[in-house]
């Protein structure tokens, strides 16, 4: 499984959305702004993203985007599917006979399956509220640093 840039902006979006859209919508430049992500492109992310539901807009001069439901409702596993289609690792082919189909049977088995079961595990319980809480955390640690 490799992040694309649309699955890695889509994240970073999502959490500063999470993080500032607490009392009002917030614009797309601002989201832009902050994560230094292309406006344009950020403008196709929450396309997908709001055909999936995740982010409703309000449209306007004064318009912008909020989540269509709390953070703890979205999971990353579920913002992954709108902009990544299928995260896990693809199956095996696996052919009909021969010493290839038992070492094809066992790479599936063992290795592809473990690992797909286990990532899906952590992207079906990694909430857009834990990254929320995370992304606070570091940011309340690094205004604490000084430096000489």
């Amino acid at each position: 499984m490799k992040l694309s840039k649309k699955g890695r902006y889509g994240i970073r979006a999502l959490i500063d959305l999470a993080v500032y859209s607490r009392d009002t919508h917030v614009s797309l430049n601002s989201i832009a702004e902050r994560n230094n992500i292309s406006p344009q492109f950020l403008e196709q992310v929450f396309a997908s993203l709001r055909r999936a539901g995740i982010v409703r807009s309000i449209k306007g001069p004064q318009g912008g985007y909020l989540l269509s439901s709390e953070p703890e409702n979205i999971t990353v596993a579920s913002i992954l599917e709108v902009l990544e289609g299928n995260y896990l690792v693809e199956n095996e082919e696996i052919p009909k006979e021969g010493t290839s189909y038992a070492s094809s049977l066992t790479m599936q088995e063992l290795v592809i399956d473990t690992v797909n079961t286990k990532l899906n595990g952590i992207l079906q319980n990694l909430t857009l509220a834990d990254l929320e809480k995370s992304y606070m955390k570091k940011v309340s640690q690094s205004q604490d640093m000084y430096y000489i």
